[in-house]
């Protein structure tokens, strides 16, 4: 079975909702889904705590969960970054985990912070932003959705890649294929999913999803599957 977290919706401009898991004792290898947005993950096991700042994901990779771990995951918004560890530097797994200051604080541009928890995550983005070590650029967004920005398409792109480390066109792939993958496993069929998700035709599909979800769409909907996917949230239509 795919991971299943539990996760809320958050009233902050910066994020796009806060989750968390408990790992089972036998957990091992699952399949890390490309990915488009900046988060934080605070990882509980063995009795070390640990916050790591990750970037968006181009493709699909095996990756690893430890056993009886805890997690807590704070998801930005698509342009939420922070400047001083920004996408492109943090993005395709090479995440970055901050020096531990005490057992329940950690070392974040020179001072010492307390490790968020579920439920006052909210607070603790609003500090970040407060401090200015986390930003948001709506112009991301925007042109994600395909809304109407008044800038040139290059000052747009700049702003689109300095944001979230990938292009528009790159992002928006990737969340058409989160956006199919989330069709299939609630039921639709594979050809409903291709015109839903806006694919050419079922090859096309079948590309997209082997490249960005590392499964083929047969493989995302057999129940006996042997190696889960990471957390797909309820993504969104990608445009």
């Amino acid at each position: 079975m795919d991971f299943t977290c539990e996760e809320r919706p958050s009233e902050s401009p910066f994020v796009d909702r806060i989750w968390r898991y408990q790992s089972e004792a036998g957990a091992g290898p699952f399949i890390s889904m490309a990915e488009t947005h900046c988060g934080i993950v605070v990882t509980k096991c063995g009795g070390k705590t640990t916050l790591t700042v990750r970037g968006p994901e181009t493709k699909a990779t095996l990756a690893h969960c430890p056993a009886d771990a805890e997690f807590l995951g704070i998801l930005f918004k698509l342009g939420a970054f922070m400047p001083h560890l920004p996408a492109r530097t943090v993005m395709d797994r090479r995440d970055v985990n901050l020096p531990e200051a005490t057992g329940k604080s950690f070392w974040l541009h020179g001072s010492a912070w307390q490790y968020p928890h579920y439920e006052n995550a909210d607070a603790f983005v609003e500090w970040l932003a407060r401090d200015g070590l986390l930003v948001y650029d709506p112009v991301a967004e925007a042109a994600f959705k395909g809304q109407l920005v008044e800038m040139s398409l290059r000052t747009v792109q700049r702003r689109f890649l300095r944001a979230t480390g990938l292009t528009c066109t790159a992002a928006r792939q990737i969340g058409r294929a989160r956006q199919a993958v989330t069709l299939l496993r609630r039921g639709v069929s594979i050809l409903d999913a291709v015109h839903e998700a806006g694919y050419f035709d079922q090859p096309h599909l079948t590309r997209s999803l082997k490249y960005f979800v590392g499964l083929t769409p047969a493989q995302i909907i057999d129940e006996a599957r042997s190696v889960p996917l990471s957390f797909l949230y309820k993504t969104a239509p990608h445009c």
